[in-house]
């Protein structure tokens, strides 16, 4: 059980509004208010002048406040001493998650890479893993709004689970080697009108996450797992700037 709090029993899964501990139940409710905050989640990225790390806390603030007291609140804030996992799969640092977001967005936006690497963008993403949970689907809105910012956009109706994840698993373990933009080139389409996309967004389930194992946390006091991390972390051997 995923339980970074170490109050499952008492409050119920991620301290969740209504308390709930069973999963298949959050997992209903995370969808459907997915569903139901996607045209304002929307509408707050095609007003934003920049899309810069506030606004990518806020978009994930307006899907999952209605569930989660800390919706738009990143691990580093929530959860600073807790290593998170998936399967063999390391998330970045908490500390460290923000500098990865934002070095994404500046890739993105300002070195205009995000239409010749949309994977590495979506990876960097992933391996920032701010949220406790919700992170697949706040991410999937920023990047199709980068998307569409630079003229085009990507079938996600197309796209496979399986084969997605295990593409986003591989650019995770090894930035910037063309695993995810690979993966993606036959779905990039030309740009489509907001509405269209967003009904795209609307009906998709499974893109988040990686391929292996469900979220399991640790604390990095244990040498163990910060050793684990670093090792992790230097075999990626891609380098996020200050």
């Amino acid at each position: 059980m995923f339980d970074p709090f170490g109050d499952y029993e008492a409050v119920g899964y991620l301290r969740n509004h209504a308390g709930e501990k069973d999963l298949e139940l959050i997992k209903i409710a995370e969808h459907q208010l997915f569903r139901a905050q996607l045209p304002k989640a929307l509408k707050y990225l095609e007003q934003a002048a920049h899309i810069d790390y506030a606004a990518f806390l806020r978009v994930h603030q307006i899907l999952f406040e209605g569930l989660y007291p800390w919706a738009g609140m990143d691990r580093a804030t929530v959860a600073p001493d807790k290593h998170v996992t998936k399967g063999h799969v390391h998330f970045c640092h908490p500390f460290e998650s923000q500098r990865a977001v934002v070095h994404a967005l500046h890739l993105a936006q300002e070195k205009g890479r995000i239409a010749d690497a949309p994977g590495l963008i979506m990876g960097l993403f992933a391996y920032a893993h701010p949220f406790l949970d919700g992170n697949g689907r706040a991410m999937l809105l920023v990047h199709a709004e980068l998307c569409h910012r630079a003229g085009f956009s990507v079938n996600w109706t197309a796209t496979r689970k399986d084969s997605y994840l295990a593409a986003l698993t591989a650019e995770i373990e090894s930035p910037d080697q063309g695993h995810l933009d690979g993966y993606l080139r036959p779905y990039i389409g030309p740009q489509l009108d907001r509405h269209v996309w967003s009904q795209r967004i609307d009906g998709l389930r499974g893109l988040d996450g990686v391929r292996t194992g469900e979220d399991r946390v640790a604390a990095y006091e244990d040498p163990a797992v910060a050793a684990g991390y670093d090792a992790f972390d230097q075999a990626r051997n891609y380098h996020i700037p200050e």
